[in-house]
């Protein structure tokens, strides 16, 4: 069956989308706790390291020539062992999305709606998620476009706070006054991670698609974000204030005013409700490709109907966000494995196939 296959650009966008995800309220307040005096410029080294993952990525592509990931795997081990993977790694990935659109409405809730059932919202957020893995990859590479221009914008509000940046609550120090920065390290790392998907996009590219090139820059850019964002945060709130807020960024969008609208913050907040989709959404899309897999006969909407029922289900469990927190690190902590481990497994695969075929 022909796929429409995707362009650079809506490529790049989707990746920059998928990574950015409710963490952005909190970056900078890690930053700060882990990494202390000049804290934003731990997310450099970060952004370099997924760099590197993403060249990693880039060989798999090559050497594959563009086949699926589930086929490479497939050529050379068993189905039977893959199967167990396939729904482990399905498992996690809905996880990751169902509890980044959680961790949303917690906080959504938190300030705009505190005697709401967060459930509600999330009822709403699965459903708008579900139309939109019906419509195909394509279509929400598409729709991931035309959220991004929605919300892209939101990142020239930092020129509002120049007249209160002060130099001097940088201060000359670099990665001074901080604590674990091994445990910061992985904490920030989360924030990047999304990226990995793109080892499922193989099939949906081709040369004109540049499709690790789109990944890169969408990366980059989410890493120039990054930067601006913290940049401003620390001096404009200083690193000792910064570790004691939740949500430095929610915390920034406060101080803006406008004299015909109260509480702006929760204008602005509503803007991320379409990030949250869009990795919603790209997660689901994941899944789904991982338990086509082990049932193929299975229309592809029923697969994502019963991801979207399970994910919904399990996210009554975690009720507050410390729990989630530490949930998304667990998972996260898999999820980073998976995009350095699945990479080098691959090539060696790869290698191992092209032996054969010497031969």
């Amino acid at each position: 069956m022909l796929r429409e296959k995707l362009s650079q650009f809506h490529t790049m966008i989707l990746i920059y989308m998928i990574q950015t995800g409710v963490y952005v309220f909190s970056i900078a307040q890690n930053e700060a706790q882990f990494f202390g005096t000049n804290g934003w410029l731990s997310v450099i080294p970060i952004s370099i390291l997924v760099c590197l993952n993403i060249y990693l990525i880039s060989i798999v592509y090559r050497l594959g020539e563009g086949r699926s990931i589930f086929d490479i795997l497939e050529q050379s081990i068993p189905k039977f062992i893959l199967v167990p993977f396939y729904l482990a790694i399905s498992l996690v990935w809905s996880l990751i999305g169902c509890l980044v659109a959680k961790q949303y409405v917690l906080i959504f809730q938190m300030f705009a709606f505190p005697t709401t059932n967060p459930m509600v919202f999330k009822f709403f957020i699965d459903v708008l998620a579900f139309l939109l893995l019906t419509k195909g990859l394509y279509n929400i590479s598409k729709a991931s476009t035309v959220f991004f221009w929605s919300t892209i914008w939101l990142n020239l509000l930092m020129l509002y706070y120049v007249g209160e940046f002060k130099l001097e609550r940088l201060t000359p120090y670099v990665f001074q006054d901080g604590g674990n920065m091994v445990e910061g390290f992985f904490q920030i790392y989360l924030a990047y991670l999304g990226y990995e998907l793109c080892m499922l996009l193989f099939p949906y590219a081709d040369k004109k698609t540049k499709l690790m090139k789109a990944a890169l820059y969408g990366h980059l850019i989410r890493t120039a974000s990054y930067v601006i964002m913290s940049f401003v945060s620390f001096g404009v709130i200083g690193h000792e204030l910064l570790k004691q807020m939740l949500f430095p960024l929610l915390d920034l969008l406060a101080y803006i005013k406008l004299p015909f609208i109260e509480r702006i913050e929760n204008l602005f907040y509503g803007f991320f409700l379409f990030t949250t989709v869009i990795t919603l959404v790209m997660y689901f899309w994941a899944a789904g490709e991982s338990t086509r897999r082990v049932f193929p006969r299975i229309k592809i909407n029923v697969h994502y109907f019963c991801i979207t029922l399970v994910a919904f289900m399990l996210s009554f469990i975690p009720k507050v966000l410390d729990t989630i927190r530490d949930w998304i690190m667990i998972l996260g902590y898999i999820q980073m494995g998976f995009a350095y481990v699945m990479p080098l497994l691959l090539i060696i695969l790869l290698l191992m196939q092209r032996r054969k075929k010497a031969v």
